[in-house]
Order: C-alpha cells, then sequence, then structure tokens
C-alpha cells in the first residue's frame, strides 16, 4: 500500500451502515463525536485551530451507535466523523496536525488519497486505517458516487 498507511483491524462494515441509519441528514459530514455539553452534531465538523486540538476534548459520543462506537474508542479516536465527499470532487492539499483514523465504508477505485505525492486507494473491504495525514494530502472522487468515511483524530 504506502508507508504512510497502516491497516490496523478488520470490522464488519455492513454493521456499521445498519448504525448509521440513525443518523439525521447531512450534506458533506456529520460529527459522531463532540465536546461534553454541545450535542449539535455539526459543532466540530469545521476547521479548528491547533489550540482547539491540544485544549478541547471532543470524545463524547453523540449517537447510541455501540459496534462503531466501541471500534473508535479502541483506537483511541477523538473528534470522529462521517464524511461524504460527492462525486468528481477533490479537497486542497493540506497537512492535518494528527495521524487520521479512516474506515471507508463506500468507495471505488476511482477514489484515492494522493498522500505524500503518493495515489493511495483504501476500499471498503471492512480495514481500518491509520494514515498519516501530517502528510501533505488531498482526497480526490474521480468517480460518478459518493465517497464515505469515518474519520477521525488520533491522540
Amino acid at each position: 500500500m504506502s508507508m504512510n498507511v497502516e491497516t490496523v483491524a478488520s470490522i464488519d462494515i455492513d454493521r456499521i451502515l445498519l448504525e448509521l441509519k440513525k443518523l439525521p441528514k447531512y450534506e458533506t459530514q456529520i460529527g459522531l463525536q463532540s465536546v461534553k455539553g454541545i450535542d449539535d452534531p455539526f459543532y466540530a465538523t469545521g476547521r479548528i485551530t491547533e489550540k482547539e486540538h491540544e485544549e478541547t476534548d471532543f470524545t463524547e459520543f453523540l449517537f447510541d451507535m455501540p459496534y462503531l462506537n466501541s471500534i473508535l474508542k479502541e483506537h483511541n479516536v477523538y473528534r470522529a466523523r462521517v464524511m461524504k465527499m460527492k462525486e468528481r470532487t477533490c479537497y486542497t492539499y493540506h497537512q492535518d496536525l494528527t495521524k487520521r483514523l479512516h474506515i471507508p465504508l463506500i468507495t471505488n477505485e476511482n477514489c484515492f488519497l494522493l498522500l505524500d505525492k503518493q495515489a493511495v486507494h483504501l476500499p471498503a473491504d471492512g480495514s481500518v486505517y491509520i494514515v498519516d495525514t501530517t502528510k501533505f494530502h488531498t482526497a480526490i472522487n474521480a468517480s460518478l458516487e459518493d465517497r464515505i468515511h469515518i474519520i477521525g483524530c488520533l491522540k
């Protein structure tokens, strides 16, 4: 695959997709975790500063999804989100403050990460990945269907 991507677990995607049916409608992303006392699933979906990353505890689960929440907890994930990338789109080339956990749920061979100038496809085969997004990267959906990943920051 890539030296910037590590497979760390195998999970049941169908079970997660079933739990995700509980979520309210969203366009591109919805938070699965937030700050204690803030029940807004869109609170932590935008950009946050380095200070907010260091000082804010984005670990409060917002939805009753026992299987998915147990996976996120097991991997010490915070600020987890479901991210839907629309067809024929790409993000800016950027670096994140932490590595990210990726759980691909819906994807195809025309969806990939450009990670440190190397194209990497993460298949929706039940694998859970740690991606070194502290390296320059972007996500590209060059297909005609939405791509859906669960993504969270790693401590």
